[in-house]
Order: C-alpha cells, then sequence, then structure tokens
C-alpha cells in the first residue's frame, strides 16, 4: 500500500511542475516587422539600442470583491506569467490600456486601494521598469460618471497622468501620447476639452519640432504584416514626426471592421465565467460600453490630422487585431489579459530602434482556458485511478520498482 501513495504523489508533484510552467509561459508569434525593398527581414529583436515594450489590456482585476476563483487560480497563475515574461522577453516597459479593474467605476476609493495592491502584486518585476497605464471605461465610467474628481484621483494613482486622464512621455527618440478615449466619447464635458487641449499641445510641440529641424522628406521604411502583402508605415521620419499613439477604445474603422476577426467574447460566456457561476462567484459582466464600442469618426479624424501617429495601439475589444488606415497608418488592438475576458488571453511585444522606427510587433498567448481545465480534471483523474487501482495500471516491474525505493528511503 505504501509504494501506491508514493507513486501518486511522485506523479501529482510531477504534473503540478510541468502544469506551472506551461500555463505561465507565453506562445509568441512575430506579426508584423520592418523589412527592406526585397522583403528581407531586418529584425534585431537582440540589439541594445531597441525598445522592447509590453503592451496588455482588459487585466479585469477585482480586488477585494475577488471570489474563490479568482483569487486562488488566476491571480496565482496571472503573477507567474509577468514573472516567466519578464525573465524570457526581456521587457523595457510595461504599458496597460486600459480596464485594469472589472468595476472600478462604481468602486470606492476603498475598493480602488485593493485593486491597485493585486495590481502590483500581479504584475510583479515589472514594478521596477517604466509603467503607463491608459484609463479605461471600466476604470472611468461613462459619460454620466465621468467626472473631473474621480478621473484625476484614479489617474493619480497611475504615474504620468494628468488631472484629465491623459499624458505624454519619451523614450530616447520615440514619443508617446496617451489620451483619455472615454472623454473623447462625451459631448459638452468638461475632460473632453481637457483631452483636446493634450492633444493641440502636442500638435503644437511637433510643429515647433519639425521648424527647428527644417524641411523634412517624408520617407518610411515599408513595414510587412505577416500574410499580407500591404505595406504599412514603419516611419522612418526624424524625432517629432508624430507620437506612438495609446488608447483604450480603438479608432473609428471602416466597414471592414476587425470586429469580424477578433474573436470577441462576453465575459460570461468564458469557460471561467461559468466556473465562477458555478462556485457562487460574481461574474465580470459588462462594462459601461459594449465591446464593439470605438471613437466616433471626428475624434479619429481629428486625432488623425493632429497629431499624424507613428502607430496607434488599442485595448477595449478583447480580441488581437490589427487595421492599416488610408494613410498607410498602422493600428494595433491588443487582446485581453484575461481569462475572464476570453479562452485565450494574450498580450503584444513592440520593438522601436532608438530611432523611433518600428521593428516588429510580437503576438503572444497563454494557455487555453479551456485546455487549463481540461488537463486539471486529466490530472485528477489519473491520480484517483493511480492511487486506487495501481495492480491493473502499472506492470509489475513497475511495482516491485517502486517499492524497493520506498523501502530504501
Amino acid at each position: 500500500m505504501p509504494h501506491r501513495i508514493f507513486i501518486t504523489v511522485l506523479i501529482v508533484v510531477w504534473a503540478f511542475i510541468v502544469f506551472e510552467d506551461w500555463i505561465s509561459t507565453p506562445s509568441c508569434r512575430i506579426v508584423a516587422h520592418s523589412s527592406s525593398p526585397t522583403g528581407q527581414s531586418r529584425i534585431k529583436i537582440d540589439t541594445n539600442d531597441n525598445l522592447k515594450v509590453m503592451m496588455v489590456s482588459n487585466l479585469l482585476l477585482s480586488g477585494s470583491e475577488a471570489g474563490f476563483v479568482d483569487k486562488y487560480f488566476m491571480e496565482y497563475y496571472m503573477s507567474k506569467f509577468f514573472e516567466k515574461s519578464f525573465g524570457s522577453l526581456l521587457p523595457d516597459m510595461l504599458i496597460v490600456l486600459g480596464d485594469v479593474s472589472e468595476r472600478g467605476y462604481k468602486m470606492a476609493k476603498s475598493g480602488w486601494y485593493s485593486v491597485l495592491r493585486q495590481f502590483q502584486a500581479v504584475i510583479g518585476p515589472f514594478n521596477e521598469l517604466p509603467l503607463h497605464v491608459v484609463l479605461g471605461d471600466r476604470d472611468a465610467g461613462a459619460c454620466s460618471q465621468l467626472t473631473r474628481e474621480n478621473v484625476d484621483w484614479v489617474a493619480g494613482r497611475f504615474p504620468g497622468l494628468d488631472s484629465a486622464g491623459s499624458g505624454a512621455f519619451r523614450i530616447g527618440n520615440i514619443g508617446f501620447l496617451s489620451l483619455n478615449a472615454v472623454a473623447l466619447l462625451c459631448g459638452n464635458n468638461d475632460l473632453r476639452f481637457s483631452t483636446e487641449k493634450r492633444i493641440e499641445r502636442e500638435r503644437s510641440d511637433i510643429q515647433m519640432e519639425l521648424k527647428d529641424m527644417g524641411d523634412m522628406k517624408n520617407e518610411f521604411t515599408p513595414v510587412n504584416l505577416a500574410g499580407d502583402d500591404t505595406k504599412w508605415r514603419g516611419n522612418d521620419m526624424s524625432s517629432g514626426s508624430g507620437p506612438v499613439v495609446l488608447l483604450h477604445f480603438p479608432l473609428h474603422r471602416t466597414a471592414e471592421s476587425c470586429a469580424k476577426n477578433s474573436n470577441l467574447v462576453g465575459t460570461q460566456n468564458t469557460v471561467m465565467g461559468k466556473l465562477k457561476s458555478v462556485v457562487g462567484s460574481d461574474l465580470v459582466g459588462n462594462g459601461p460600453y459594449d465591446l464593439l464600442h470605438h471613437l466616433p469618426a471626428n475624434a479619429t479624424e481629428y486625432i488623425f490630422q493632429a497629431l499624424k501617429p507613428r502607430i496607434i495601439f488599442s485595448g477595449h475589444q478583447n480580441g488581437f487585431c490589427t487595421h492599416i488606415y488610408p494613410d498607410s497608418t498602422l493600428e494595433v488592438t491588443v487582446p485581453a489579459l484575461s481569462w475572464n475576458a476570453r479562452d485565450d488571453p494574450g498580450f503584444i511585444l513592440a520593438t522601436f530602434k532608438n530611432n523611433g522606427a518600428i521593428v516588429s510587433i510580437t503576438q503572444c498567448f497563454l494557455a487555453k482556458e479551456s485546455h487549463i481545465l481540461a488537463a486539471i480534471a486529466s490530472s485528477f483523474i489519473l491520480c484517483l485511478l493511480i492511487g486506487t487501482y495501481p495492480k491493473h495500471i502499472l506492470p509489475a516491474n513497475a511495482n516491485s520498482a517502486a517499492t524497493t525505493m520506498y523501502n530504501h528511503m
């Protein structure tokens, strides 16, 4: 009998080690890269001069409101994932494109403090890197809830945001501008006017830099999307030609919307969502705006005319998507990094040259929650069978070897 317990324990320990490594290790592929006119790849991801920015969206943390599944499964393995990604991908910065919280727009300050503690615990080693967080609709609320006092308080918990929830920063020759996209949805709102003033200040700064540099040729390095012959602008123009724009909501798109290919899933329809309902935890549910929501056409045109973005990164829609606009500007929609939001949560790693040109965009995914639950169930059944009926499963020499090992311990 003792050797049965010993074999079962060995299998459980081995399965747990393999399982933990599998669930926390992202699988990645390059989806866009700069190339020469002949199509030769010029990716040099390990070059010291390159800036590698890890971008995530829709973490949907619930803080003190976390249920059993969130607290003892999702938070633990999400922190393991950030630790593994930090060591393997070696990013230089972390950007969160909104919706850090599940229901931040409904929370009191005490609830927000618990979300912030959870956020710091989850990202682990990334606390030592430059961090920028864009406000999402779940963080700030809809237009009817959008007040300067609330936005100022939430924005003050994250580095680099002004009282209106926007911010700008520069790393080397690469300028970044994050905008409060929720405010841009609102009509006669003080925060919208403040966001537009931020855009105007950025446009003025760009014009001054261009004037100082003199006339500049509008040249760019062609960049290929994987599986697509269309060229988008890698932008080898000098510093100041246009910032990297960070938004929570995607821009207004044509009829060929990314939503058709984004694999959007409501949080209540995921496997994890159904599991949470079984164990009595609250579902995440929908936020103030549905997953197909985007900025209106006039706000989109205003951003293009005023900023001439180098590239645009957005979130909100849960799924990964790339979209090329008529002026060859690329928008990348970053998938949700939460098993509450999709079966295969993911993120992207954007690599920039020191002069601001985009080298590559890498799409990464975690293990599917459906595969995780299947693996847990299979391991449990296997251990149960081995522990209950080892003589029918293990060959005689395996039982003998296990007994010998146990007797020598």
